[in-house]
């Protein structure tokens, strides 16, 4: 299986931005998609973005369209989540997930990102 690490998260002001990184370990890390969800208390985990193995292809849910980048370095093993015009709900724990046997089945630890108002 994968084992996934996440980090970069932290406070920030509204408008600020931060860099969220996954690393990866076990399969190889190019033969699979990846993902970055985010979950708010009470609320349910939702889909940031996603990335193809190759880097080729990406898509984001409507929230973050504009705002937030998703790219993966596979010589890293590592997958990256650039976040901009940060807004207060944009608070959440944000994990970076594989796709791997036909889903999202391998998920990591989260990093916590708080926007300060």
């Amino acid at each position: 299986q994968v084992q996934l690490v996440e980090s970069g998260g932290g406070l920030v002001q509204a408008g600020g931005s931060l860099r969220l990184s996954c690393a990866a370990s076990g399969r190889t890390f190019s033969s699979y998609p990846m993902a970055w969800f985010r979950q708010a208390p009470g609320k349910v985990r939702e889909l940031v973005a996603t990335i193809s193995w190759s880097g080729g292809s990406t898509t984001y849910a409507d929230s973050v369209k504009g705002r937030f980048t998703i790219s993966r370095d596979n010589a890293k093993n590592t997958v990256y989540l650039q976040m901009g015009s940060l807004k207060p709900e944009d608070t959440a724990s944000y994990y970076c997930a594989a796709h791997l046997g036909g889903s999202w089945s391998n998920w990591g630890q989260g990093t916590q990102v708080t926007v300060s108002s």
